[in-house]
């Protein structure tokens, strides 16, 4: 799983990492990426750049050679204006691009089979389970095996696999912490799968990459990768440090339309109540509100578009 194809040649490598380091340079980026899903992800990146320059760059080069050579001060060039098919030009100008496309499809293909989100990752500890659950507009991330819970901040330990179940409780939107890897959705009504591990300590940023309504640009989070002994004691501050318990009435406060929430816990949660969201014995969001564009009133429509 670990290995997606055999190793890119190291000029190639080299060239495509440059390419996509200035391709990412902006926050938040992919890199560096971290544990098994993330550096497999960024290894399709890199080698899907490196195949596609090998033809970018020589038919740049050639395009200049050929403006060079063509100029009108070279006599010798040779001009053939009633030129009209070369059965060797045509082979070229098609087998490439074909097995280019090959190529591509081929590392794509293999790859995100091999990364598939709901694939359970080779590890010799028993994954962390989390239950995520996308509101408007923040994050709560429930802890069903250490009774606890969180809202707009993700800690898990280092080393271990985490294994999302995700679902959401208003609209659509989109589970993302770019530097570990694969963006997975969540969905009214249904929950989804994810595996993801970090290799190393580090925070790293989480977002909501699936536009959602009024808050979503300040839909993030940070996710806390820390030694084991340290996510245990987290666990067991959490437990003791008198916060409020996650149950079907805090939860329908907690539901409610809010922007720019700061990061706090629950000391213990309600059984089943990620189920419950699921199946929406406890309802749903009200999502964000449809507003009229602003010559819709003009013309009579009522908000919403009715």
């Amino acid at each position: 799983m670990s290995e997606l194809r055999p190793p890119t040649p190291p000029a190639a490598r080299s060239g495509a990492v440059l390419a996509l380091l200035s391709l990412t340079a902006c926050e938040p980026g992919i890199l560096p990426s971290q544990g098994l899903v993330g550096k497999g992800d960024t290894q399709i990146l890199i080698d899907s750049l490196a195949i596609m320059l090998v033809i970018v760059v020589p038919t740049i080069l050639a395009t200049l050679a050929f403006g060079w050579w063509f100029r009108s001060s070279n006599l010798n060039a040779r001009r053939r204006p009633d030129f009209v098919y070369s059965g060797k030009i045509e082979m070229i100008t098609w087998s490439i691009p074909l097995m280019t496309i090959m190529l591509l499809g081929g590392v794509a293909w293999i790859g995100s089979h091999k990364l598939d989100p709901a694939e359970p990752l080779p590890s010799h500890d028993p994954p962390l389970n989390v239950q995520a659950v996308s509101l408007d507009w923040k994050w709560l991330f429930i802890y069903p095996d250490q009774n606890i819970a969180s809202v707009n901040r993700l800690v898990i330990p280092v080393g271990t696999p985490v294994h999302f179940t995700l679902t959401s409780a208003s609209v659509m939107n989109a589970f993302f912490v770019p530097q570990l890897g694969s963006m997975i959705y969540t969905m009214n009504g249904m929950a989804t799968q994810l595996n993801l591990i970090a290799d190393e300590p580090g925070t790293f940023l989480g977002m909501s990459s699936h536009f959602s309504g009024d808050g979503f640009a300040n839909m993030e989070f940070n996710v806390e990768a820390l030694p084991m002994d340290k996510f245990s004691a987290w666990v067991d501050e959490t437990h003791n440090g008198g916060s409020a318990a996650l149950t079907s009435q805090s939860y329908a406060e907690l539901a409610k339309q809010g922007m720019n929430v700061a990061p706090f816990v629950y000391s213990a949660v309600e059984p089943d109540l990620f189920h419950k969201i699921v199946v929406q014995a406890l309802p749903p969001g009200p999502g964000p509100v449809v507003e009229a564009s602003p010559g819709a009133l003009k013309r009579g429509q009522r908000p919403g578009g009715q």
